[in-house]
């Protein structure tokens, strides 16, 4: 959410859904019903930019970081692999 003054409706919608917020709060809004504020300017567009691309990097670290999590527990804790090998009827 980015002006919370302005979408006043919306968050009242996402409250009573059950959504979790989080929102750019300016010095002349009321932070209420935000459930993750980011304190700062919404009236610029160059802060707003910067905000946006802040999520969106924070975004795709933590899912670079829960995809090698998965692959390091498909490898095994230790790292060793597993590989199953046929033995030939001797």
């Amino acid at each position: 959410m980015i002006d919370v003054g302005f979408h006043k409706i919306a968050i009242a919608e996402a409250k009573k859904l059950g959504i979790p917020l989080i929102g750019v709060v300016d010095t002349n809004h009321n932070p209420d019903g935000i459930d993750y504020v980011i304190p700062g300017n919404d009236d610029s567009a160059k802060a707003v930019q910067l905000y946006a691309q802040g999520i969106a990097d924070a975004i795709l670290e933590g899912r670079e970081a829960r995809l090698n999590d998965v692959v390091k527990a498909a490898a095994g804790e230790n790292g060793d692999e597993f590989v199953e090998v046929e033995e030939s009827a001797a």
